[in-house]
């Protein structure tokens, strides 16, 4: 079904008028009229309201063939994975791990690139394949063509060496200094530490994205250091291979 079908079949079910649907939406009655005929579809902001109004989610209002994708990475926008601002309403133009709390977090399409090729890579999908799409469907997305316009990488830039600085000041003995930090997604970081009580605790969320590296240490050996940080704090672990036998070592609120 069309999205001027839908607009009509949930309009008509819920006994209103085409002009009073468009009051609900700070619309003209034409507008409504055209939507429903097809000539148009409602902006991004109409189609928040009408979602709320009809009790629908957005890609339920847009039809299958016309399904929500992530302008940063992609990504088809199922309801539960659409971004929200800091205020909790939706941002229908990102999924939850490219736009955060309000920030952007890419600023660097290689580093996504390699977000998403250990996430698409499989028996079907080479890396190297998968890396060679990325590059050419990133680049026709809305983020990548408006970057300048929405900051920039010097903002972001700016907010990760203000982080970098933070980590650095801590002076873990063994750490060597922290030059870079990736984009990585919390179910890939999110350890589970044991503590006293024997009982094994997570802090992180497996649905949001982190700013982070891994270090090896300066004294050598088979554990490395992790590194994590967001906006409200930072944490730095210990670890051996594949994250195995984890202890952290400082969770500081910012």
């Amino acid at each position: 079904m069309e999205t001027r079908e839908i607009i009509q079949k949930l309009r008509t079910k819920s006994g209103m008028s085409q002009e009073e649907l468009a009051n609900k939406v700070f619309v003209t009655r034409q507008a409504v009229s055209r939507w429903e005929n097809g000539d148009t579809l409602p902006n991004t902001e109409t189609l928040k309201l009408l979602s709320e109004i009809f009790s629908v989610s957005i890609n339920a209002l847009l039809g299958s063939d016309k399904k929500l994708i992530c302008q940063c990475c992609g990504m088809p926008l199922d309801d539960e994975i659409i971004s929200r601002e800091k205020d909790g309403s939706q941002n229908i133009e990102y999924c939850k791990w490219c736009y955060a709390d309000g920030e952007y977090m890419y600023s660097n399409m290689d580093d996504l690139i390699e977000v998403c090729a250990r996430n698409m890579t499989d028996a079907e999908h080479p890396e190297e394949e998968v890396r060679v799409y990325l590059r050419n469907m990133l680049p026709q997305l809305d983020y990548w063509k408006k970057y300048k316009a929405i900051g920039g990488s010097g903002k972001f830039e700016e907010f990760k060496q203000t982080l970098i600085n933070e980590i650095n000041a801590l002076n873990i003995e063994g750490m060597p200094k922290v030059e870079k930090l990736n984009a990585l997604v919390g179910s890939y970081v999110n350890l589970a530490y044991r503590l006293p009580s024997g009982q094994y605790v997570k802090f992180l969320s497996d649905d949001a994205t982190y700013l982070g590296n891994q270090l090896e240490c300066e004294f050598g050996g088979d554990r490395c250091f992790g590194v994590l940080a967001n906006m409200e704090f930072i944490m730095v672990c210990t670890y051996e291979k594949d994250g195995a036998d984890p202890e952290l070592l400082i969770y500081k609120r910012r």
